[in-house]
């Protein structure tokens, strides 16, 4: 999968558009004019890149279409061999790179392949399902608003993808994005990130520190996990919200804010409040614009893509690609850890891949989450990963082949009762018998195998 997939064909003959739009991946697709009529910005907002013919480098003197084009997204020139004085004078101009007609596709491929890891070009959402299609329709809508927005998900569906996403489609995008994620801070740390803090404040503050609120002023707030933010500092988060300026800790002045708030959980906040671990106030202010990202198993037609993006990725230059049978076992497992357990996956594959071609015998799976029937593929040290067909929901614990198995699930069903049936972390721990430092430690690995830290 390659970041740009709308591709701008300006100004070139029609044998070599057309011979162009039979290079195109799966997830591309080419758009050809004559000429730059009507290419406004708001056009060209469509595009991630633009590949100018030698009819349309005439067209204007100067190159004034490259320059004005270039500020808008990535070009590349599209000469033969008899015109490479047009493709270096656009390159001048602010063009990217060239190519020469008849241009191969793994020209073009390994041209936006070089933009993408220059960064020229960043990755955007990536998604072919209809349902994360109008996830992130929404997302656009809401962008221009300054709304707050509560998204919800599964841990590794892409929460904070689509909170960057809004922020970059809106009025402040060129204003900071701040993220912070509450559940991998200490409580007793928090409040002095958020609001920041003065000198003296408290022993070991040698000087001053702006929070984060005073980091992203004028642009954009992502808190990560609030759900797990202690009920007391809510309160103190609700007052600011509501009227929009701080004061650091052991600091007497006010600090007017102009930030955008996007918060995330992969809780059911309805349910925090009326379990009494979340602030209903806080919840209503927050809860303006919700929107939920469905888990990868709900939106298959996004495995593909994904997995093409992540090979690329990690690839690192070297051109491989998927099997059509692995990616159909790609499309077929439960993806119980969602984007984030492809990712990973994706990365064993490239380490056990022998070829340009990854079959699906080099797909390993992370077995405690996949919970399929073991296939016949290489076996793994005990407690790491094995190979799985993954096809259905995860088992229950006593269905896991291997005591290690039964154990670890015990132990996770074990932490996550405890979280939702008391009121803070360290009340959960102290009934497990654990220091709330084991008990963040054991958390943040569960979110990283992509569990749920909510029954």
């Amino acid at each position: 999968m390659n970041p740009i997939q709308k591709i701008l064909l300006l100004g070139l003959p029609e044998p070599v558009g057309s011979a162009l739009g039979l290079l195109a991946t799966a997830d591309q697709c080419f758009e050809q004019r004559a000429d730059a009529t009507g290419l406004g910005a708001a056009a060209l907002g469509g595009y991630g890149l633009a590949l100018i013919g030698a009819h349309a480098l005439r067209q204007r003197s100067d190159n004034q279409l490259v320059r004005q084009l270039s500020q808008q997204l990535p070009c590349i020139a599209v000469v033969d061999y008899s015109q490479l004085p047009l493709a270096i004078e656009a390159i001048k101009a602010g063009a990217q790179d060239y190519l020469l007609c008849p241009v191969d596709g793994h020209d073009l491929q390994d041209a936006i392949q070089r933009l993408y890891h220059s960064g020229s070009v960043e990755a955007g959402p990536v998604f072919r399902a209809d349902s994360t299609r109008a996830v992130f329709e929404f997302a656009r809508k809401v962008a221009t608003s300054a709304a707050s927005v509560l998204v919800s998900g599964e841990s590794g569906t892409g929460k904070e993808v689509l909170a960057r996403y809004i922020h970059e489609q809106s009025p402040r995008h060129d204003k900071p994005f701040v993220a912070i994620n509450c559940a991998a801070i200490p409580e007793t740390m928090l409040e002095s990130i958020l609001f920041g803090y003065e000198k003296g404040a408290f022993t070991g503050a040698a000087t001053a520190r702006a929070g984060k609120f005073e980091q992203a002023n004028g642009g954009t707030l992502l808190l990560d996990e609030l759900s797990e933010m202690d009920i007391s500092l809510q309160a103190k988060l609700l007052r600011v919200l509501q009227e929009r300026e701080t004061e650091r800790l052991g600091g007497s002045r006010s600090i007017p804010l102009d930030v955008r708030v996007i918060a995330t959980t992969n809780r059911d906040l309805k349910r925090e409040v009326q379990c009494g671990r979340f602030r209903e106030d806080l919840y209503y202010r927050l809860n303006v614009f919700p929107l939920t990202l469905p888990p990868l198993r709900d939106r298959r037609e996004d495995v593909a893509p994904l997995a093409e993006m992540f090979l690329q990725k990690y690839s690192e230059g070297s051109r491989r690609q998927f099997s059509h049978a692995a990616l159909a076992r790609l499309e077929a497992h439960y993806w119980p850890g969602n984007v984030r357990e492809l990712e990973n996956t994706v990365q064993r594959a490239l380490i056990m891949a022998d070829g340009p071609v990854i079959t699906p015998e080099q797909l390993l799976f992370e077995y405690s989450d996949s919970a399929a029937r073991p296939s016949s593929g290489p076996a793994l040290p005990s407690g790491a990963v094995s190979a799985s067909a993954a096809t259905a929901p995860p088992a229950a614990a006593d269905e896991r082949p291997g005591l290690e198995g039964n154990l670890k699930q015990r132990e996770k069903d074990m932490i996550l009762g405890a979280i939702s049936n008391h009121q803070t972390r360290k009340e959960a721990a102290e009934n497990l018998g654990i220091s709330p430092r084991t008990l963040r430690y054991k958390l943040a690995k569960f979110k990283k195998q992509g569990a749920e830290q909510s029954p």
